[in-house]
């Protein structure tokens, strides 16, 4: 095994660290909310740094929090978890060639991949001088970091605030839903481009109508697939020209042969739109208690 000199990972550090500092702003900031929201639920210190850890899921670990306080049922939480980050199965398909031949960075790339990380690694242009095994490690050390320096600090700033932190939970409804106001702004502004969002809405509003806040979650998820298989063709057309992607043309192209052209935001904005009514679900239950 080649073993690579200091300067090596330093050059490569120096490379990914200014590319990671916007999510440094992002991750910190949303860290911050999950801290603040765990600890307003009474959970101690060790829950929003341990989930941060071993999680490392944001969406998921704000709705593992309602999965926490709710009665246990390790089938719903199995199957929500598998649908609300199946889209990283692509980014795996995706990221198999960058990945070969790293040997132990590997498993620490995968388990450390997240959209952020897969966006810079994916698409970055790293000079011919920079190990690009040393730079996408160091850009998913950097974005792990930050999330999980988020989550803490987040907790412990809840614990010094001089004043009740009752009702900080809404601010997972208010994420959720900037999350799917900034999707609905960025894509084309006609039917066809905001029917991933529409979509979304309808179902999970269709189905929060018939089964109820508590039962509602794994039936839009799985309304929404149908729909959207069912208008994938249609829906196909929002794909951008291959000459518009950014500098990853070919893992772009990786991930388009993978999953065989499947939009890449639609699984987002859905989860987007699902994932808001799960959050005003659980706020409309708080509130009944």
């Amino acid at each position: 095994m080649a073993v690579s000199s200091g300067k090596t990972v330093l050059a490569a550090f120096r490379e990914a660290f200014p590319r990671t500092l916007p999510i440094c702003a992002s991750f910190v900031l949303t860290g911050l909310s999950y801290g603040l929201l765990m600890f307003s639920k009474g959970f101690s210190l060790i829950y929003p740094v341990c989930m941060a850890a071993f999680i490392f899921a944001g969406s998921m670990e704000f709705v593992t929090i309602d999965l926490l306080l709710s009665a246990f049922n390790p089938f719903a939480a199995f199957v929500m978890t598998l649908m609300v980050n199946s889209r990283h199965f692509f980014y795996g398909l995706a990221m198999l060639r960058p990945f070969h031949g790293l040997g132990w960075k590997k498993p620490l790339l995968v388990f450390w991949m997240c959209d952020e990380t897969f966006a810079i690694n994916s698409s970055a242009k790293v000079p011919d001088t920079i190990d690009r095994g040393w730079f996408m490690l160091w850009v998913s050390v950097l974005d792990y970091c930050y999330w999980v320096s988020g989550a803490a600090l987040g907790w412990l700033i809840g614990g010094v605030l001089p004043f009740s932190v009752k009702g900080v939970e809404f601010a997972m409804v208010a994420m959720f839903v900037s999350i799917l106001l900034d999707q609905w702004s960025s894509s084309p502004h006609t039917l066809r481009g905001h029917t991933p969002a529409l979509v979304g809405l309808a179902v999970s509003l269709a189905c929060l109508l018939a089964f109820g806040p508590k039962n509602f979650m794994l039936p839009a998820l799985a309304g929404m697939l149908v729909v959207f298989l069912v208008l994938r063709p249609w829906l196909e057309e929002l794909k951008p020209d291959s000459s518009d992607r950014c500098d990853g043309g070919d893992f772009a192209g990786n991930l388009d042969a993978f999953t065989d052209g499947e939009p890449a935001d639609v699984g987002g904005k859905a989860n987007a739109g699902a994932l808001a009514q799960t959050a005003a679900g659980s706020q409309e239950r708080e509130d009944g208690r």
